[in-house]
């Protein structure tokens, strides 16, 4: 057995900074808090980052994309401290996820092993959402939700998460039967109101997808599947911290109200580290202009937010730097339902990202392999 040290002065396990180095072996921990490095070692190394709501990002789609993008894809987000992550298909017509579903299932494989962030799944953000809330979803591919037709969606590639609008006829049987296959599924681009998302709770729904973003909005005497998911034991509430699509006190005031249940997500797409331009988000067209990507008529069609951002901001808005890290660690791992993601601890799997003093990415382990080094 090959041992080798991350080099760092310091470990966030379960949420604590344990001083010493980080010794890994053969894919997983081998120790925590061992003697420090020569100087005393730098960086604090904590669990690996997963984003389950990603479009694609450096001019890769992943609705359109083969092996090669996801190679680009997968090496790109290990530079931004990401491990795993749920490749998102925004709605379109069914017969384009065909083979997306085959080459994201190519890429879940052990095919792209050893490349960068690891696939777990795919998200398949639709196509059964609600017509007065499609945000960048075109109006025209929103189907009714069938329990055959989804099923049979599912079948064709490895679907972990579907986000959908409970209200519509059929959604909560869909609920239901997604949640028996396994599936996790999401309430999102949705005009449910406080009712309607808890019973779609009740059937198993687990998440909000992109809170305040593309649902009926709070009111008072209406709180909607937002208000219903804030206050759910139980319920991950998903949010995109770019300060774009929620202001930085709306994003802390959701966080105060979830805690451990406020997971992050990007919502990126193809432009994410590209610069402005114009790009395409499935078949629609977005132009970005700085930190916003924008339909022709000014909608929200995805970010270009990168996680590694996503919790700096989140620490900037308040959350303490073990909070942050929660976020994009422990909580989506939790709402996977996988108990070896998320976490670093003596034993498990090495999926680790090492932050700087600034929280910057500067180095990334999946699964014990190194994937991304900063250039000094």
């Amino acid at each position: 057995m090959s041992a080798s040290r991350l080099g760092v002065r310091a470990a966030l396990v379960d949420g604590e900074l344990v001083p010493g180095d980080v010794v890994v072996a053969d894919g997983r921990v081998l120790e925590v808090g061992a003697s420090p490095a020569p100087g005393g070692g730098s960086g604090i190394a904590v669990p690996g980052f997963l984003d389950l709501h990603i479009n694609g990002l450096v001019g890769v789609d992943f609705l359109s994309t083969d092996l090669d993008g996801y190679r680009a894809a997968g090496a790109a987000l290990a530079a931004t401290g990401v491990t795993g992550y749920l490749p998102t298909f925004i709605t379109s017509p069914l017969g384009d996820y065909d083979d997306a579903l085959r080459a994201v299932g190519a890429a879940a494989s052990d095919e792209l092993a050893g490349i960068g962030a690891r696939v777990l799944g795919v998200h398949l953000e639709g196509p059964y959402l609600s017509p007065r809330w499609p945000g960048a979803h075109d109006p025209e591919q929103l189907r009714t939700p069938d329990v055959d037709e989804a099923l049979g969606l599912c079948d064709r590639g490895p679907v972990r998460m579907m986000t959908l609008a409970p209200e519509l006829p059929g959604g909560l049987d869909l609920v239901s039967a997604l949640t028996a296959r396994g599936i996790v599924v999401s309430c999102g681009h949705t005009d449910a109101d406080a009712a309607t998302a808890n019973a779609a709770f009740d059937r198993g729904a687990r998440a909000i997808t992109h809170l305040y973003n593309a649902h009926r909005r709070w009111a008072p005497r209406d709180p909607g599947v937002g208000g219903a998911a804030l206050v759910r034991p139980g319920v991950t509430v998903q949010a995109i911290v770019d300060h774009v699509h929620l202001a930085p006190e709306a994003a802390y005031a959701a966080f105060l109200t979830a805690r451990e249940r406020f997971s992050l997500v990007t919502d990126a797409m193809e432009a994410a580290g590209q610069g402005d331009g114009t790009y395409r988000l499935g078949r629609r067209e977005v132009a970005v202009h700085g930190a916003s990507a924008e339909l022709s008529d000014g909608t929200l069609a995805g970010s270009v937010l990168t996680m590694d951002a996503a919790v700096r901001n989140l620490h900037g808005c308040g959350a303490t730097l073990a909070e942050a890290i929660w976020a994009a660690t422990a909580a989506p791992a939790r709402l996977l339902g996988d108990p070896e993601l998320g976490i670093l601890r003596t034993g498990a799997r090495a999926n680790i990202t090492v932050l700087d003093d600034d929280l910057a990415v500067v180095r990334t382990l999946v699964e014990g392999a190194e994937q991304f080094v900063a250039i000094a």
